[in-house]
């Protein structure tokens, strides 16, 4: 009798939902608020004013982030619902042509086609909706739109990220702020670009670099905007 060998994998796209929502959240949390307090503070703004800038756009972008992602993912979920129920209504009015049609698919893919239309009757004979989510439209359970958990994702970490550079405000020196704040967010950028390539199965050099790259730049023409304003009045 041959053993068989149990061969469990563990696959990183069924975090694809929560991750792209928690690394951006927490992405634009610290850019847009070390991005304001920097601003702010070139400015030649007390503490008190750049401590209450940065906690108005925490709390701003939080619900900016959640009200965003929820409209924009509960679109997508909108769509899918509505192939699905177009897919449920062709599959009750031509249940013929929506065999031949799964079948072609899987031709398509490299079965012949005797064996593509058994394959077909099978997962038809088992779920013929799912089967046709799946195959056809490229709706999975794992892919599926999720507008609340990609809501309070977003809102959770773009506060945790945002909460980063108001604490360097905190802990700084009102004359070394602007480079404080700068350099550590930097740091928490390439940090996260870091975790975020890591859950992901990403290329962590590459995610790093792209993310500190983007805040240096945005905090940089908001620090000369700041700088020219403050200057100016």
């Amino acid at each position: 009798m041959s053993r068989l060998r149990l061969h469990p994998e563990s696959h990183l796209v069924s975090r694809i939902g929560w991750l792209r929502a928690a690394v951006l959240g927490a992405n634009d949390g610290i850019i847009s608020t070390a991005s304001l307090i920097v601003g702010v503070a070139a400015a030649a703004a007390t503490r008190n004013d750049v401590l209450i800038a940065g906690v108005a756009g925490l709390v701003a972008g939080a619900m900016s982030m959640s009200a965003g992602e929820y409209v924009s993912v509960s679109s997508q979920s909108d769509t899918e619902q509505a192939d699905l129920a177009r897919e449920r209504k062709e599959l009750s009015e031509n249940p013929k042509g929506e065999l031949d049609e799964l079948a072609e698919i899987y031709v398509k893919r490299g079965l012949d086609q005797s064996l593509a239309r058994q394959v077909a009757q099978q997962l038809m004979a088992k779920d013929a909706l799912t089967a046709h989510a799946r195959d056809e439209l490229g709706i999975s359970e794992i892919t599926t739109a999720r507008p609340v958990q990609a809501a309070l994702t977003s809102a959770a970490t773009f506060s945790v990220g945002a909460a980063m550079p108001l604490l360097m405000v905190v802990i700084s020196p009102a004359g070394a702020l602007v480079p404080i704040v700068s350099a550590a967010s930097l740091g928490f950028l390439a940090l996260l670009g870091a975790i975020g390539a890591r859950a992901g199965g990403a290329n962590v050099l590459r995610a790093t670099a792209r993310v500190t790259f983007w805040g240096a730049l945005a905090m940089a023409l908001t620090a000369g905007i700041g700088k020219l304003f403050g200057t100016v009045v």
